[in-house]
């Protein structure tokens, strides 16, 4: 039988970091049979005094050719048992080993100051980078969440590498209030580096396949209506009308309840496919509402915009984002259906997301297992979340991305 891809994912919440590392340590070496490629760990920011401890220790007890990994206001694993915990404001260490054959790794730091020029071409990206755009790679990138430039290496890379996934998130400190850090190791230029800001990005090319789920958590409202005029990220007309006159007779429809969900968790959805007739979840990339001008009627949002582009307003609650991840879930379910050959998964989740929206632990996590069972999960809660909509990347918030991944060849 040819060399099959391994993953394994051990959790501890262990109060000591060095016995938090021999228990995942342990128990990842020990689930697998082949000898790992690849780390990616994450810590609470309950560690926050101990960041630059991280990885010596692991290089005490580890040996694997690359590893990254980041801080996180909570972090996501699987226990045992094989269940999934999100533990969230706790102290907290989950690891990652992943045997890999015939994938080519390749680690990379970037900080603001070294992105090219959007404008620049290509090669100036594949240059920065160090990473050839064939094969096509697969990315995970770990960022700080202040001054990365994170939007400007996103739509660089969509540029420079066409048909690249891209996953990840933003290093969270959570309540602790601890500074953030971006761990990078391999036998390379980057040897146990500890950083405190810019990307950490891992590059993955060759035998693997790297499918994403992003679930931003809304449901739409109303029917999509088209932008007739805007200037950068500002809407000045929909469907020839008044924006602001546009939403208040959608609001006036509502019910009660959502009428009162509007008043603090509405939302616009921008259709990311110009063609596509029906548009469903998944088809819109959530903004959040920034101000509207009452003389006027326009209506700001996070992000540009231009004439022709479809929007539909969006509602977020918890019911809303249990709907929508199932609805994406049961939607990958059944296009994996004749290949269940998925071998591990990465998530991504807001700090926003978890107990706090849902009032009870590990929703998203049991959720995805109950689509996608008997896979190792790893991961943490983000300060943004990093995926794809459409055939574009974005930085996200409220949001909660897995990375699934398997061989190219089966």
């Amino acid at each position: 039988m040819a060399d099959q891809m391994q993953w394994a994912n051990a959790l501890s919440t262990r109060p000591s970091l060095e016995a938090a590392i021999a228990d995942v340590v342990e128990q990842t070496v020990s689930s697998l049979t082949a000898p790992a490629d690849l780390g990616l760990v994450f810590i609470s920011s309950a560690f926050a005094s101990e960041y630059s401890r991280v990885l010596p220790l692991l290089a005490e007890k580890l040996s694997v050719p690359v590893l990254i990994g980041c801080s996180g206001g909570g972090v996501i694993g699987t226990t045992l048992g094989g269940q999934t915990q999100e533990l969230e404001a706790e102290a907290a260490l989950s690891l990652t080993l992943a045997h890999l054959p015939g994938v080519d790794l390749q680690v990379f730091h970037v900080v603001a100051e070294d992105l090219p020029d959007l404008d620049s071409s290509p090669d100036a990206w594949v240059n920065l980078i160090g990473v050839p755009s064939s094969p096509t790679p697969q990315f995970i990138l770990l960022s700080s969440a202040f001054s990365s430039g994170v939007n400007d290496l996103l739509q660089g890379l969509d540029f420079a590498y066409p048909g690249s996934v891209i996953v990840g998130g933003q290093a969270s400190a959570g309540g602790f209030a601890g500074r953030l850090a971006l761990f990078a190791n391999d036998t390379g230029e980057i040897q146990q580096s500890l950083y405190r800001e810019g990307t950490v990005g891992l590059a993955l090319s060759g035998n693997i396949v790297l499918e994403t789920i992003v679930a931003q958590g809304c449901k739409p409202i109303g029917k999509p209506l088209q932008i007739t005029k805007a200037e950068r990220n500002i809407i000045l007309e929909i469907d020839e009308q008044v924006p602001l006159m546009v939403l208040r007779d959608l609001i006036s429809s509502l019910s009660e309840q959502e009428r009162g969900l509007a008043q603090h968790s509405l939302f616009v959805g921008v259709a990311m496919d110009e063609f596509k007739l029906s548009l469903q979840p998944g088809d819109f990339l959530i903004r959040t509402i920034l101000g509207v001008d009452p003389s006027g009627g326009a209506i700001a949002i996070g992000d540009l915009v231009r004439p022709g582009q479809r929007l539909q307003f969006h509602l977020r609650d918890a019911q809303a984002s249990a709907e929508d991840l199932e609805f994406l879930l049961e939607r990958y379910q059944q296009q994996s259906r004749l290949d269940n050959t998925a071998v591990g998964a990465l998530m991504f989740a807001c700090v926003g997301r978890g107990e706090g929206l849902y009032g009870k632990p590990n929703f998203d996590s049991e959720l995805f297992r109950r689509y996608v069972p008997d896979i190792p999960i790893g991961g943490f809660f983000c300060g943004g979340e990093i995926g794809p909509i459409g055939d574009r990347t974005f930085l996200h918030g409220y949001t909660s991305v897995f990375g699934i991944c398997r061989q190219s060849e089966c």
